[in-house]
């Protein structure tokens, strides 16, 4: 019987890892060359501009105006766009069966509206907290209610 390789994606909205089960009592493998790291950028960089400015409706007057967006979430959804294309690739190319996806819950939302339909019908399970710095051998305490290890 075939085993069934199930990839378990661990993120935050900076940092990504992800590690191989082949079954039941096989345990977790890292895979390295899928560790994805972005050092998050400090707000001084991200807004480097400052604030454009507006007329007032009436008078002479003018003043600052606020950004539109938070710069630093924006950061994080790309980051979880880019984890995103690399489990898209990964799953046309049959590297994986499953996939149990564990992150806070915006960067979980922000995984699953990127994820294409063959990536998001492999999804077995999520879990919705930030385990980025569990090491990996600490994570099977962790994974009980999503898969069996």
């Amino acid at each position: 019987m075939k085993s069934v390789r199930s990839w378990i994606v661990v993120a935050d909205g900076a940092h990504a890892r992800i590690l191989e089960n082949d079954g039941p009592g096989k345990g977790l493998t890292p895979l390295t060359a899928e560790e994805t790291n972005r050092t998050p950028r400090p707000s001084r960089e991200i807004d480097a501009d400052r604030p454009g400015r507006t007329h007032d409706r009436m008078g002479p007057g003018r003043h600052a105006m606020e950004p539109p967006s938070d710069a630093h979430r924006n950061e994080k959804r790309r980051f979880a766009e880019d984890l995103a294309q690399q489990l898209n690739t990964a799953v046309l190319r049959h590297r994986y069966d499953r996939l149990i996806l564990i992150a806070p819950a915006k960067t979980l939302g922000d995984l699953r509206r990127s994820l294409n339909k063959e990536a998001t019908a492999r999804i077995h399970g999520e879990l919705p907290k930030d385990l980025t710095p569990i090491a990996d051998g600490d994570l099977a305490d962790h994974l009980a209610e999503v898969i069996a290890l």
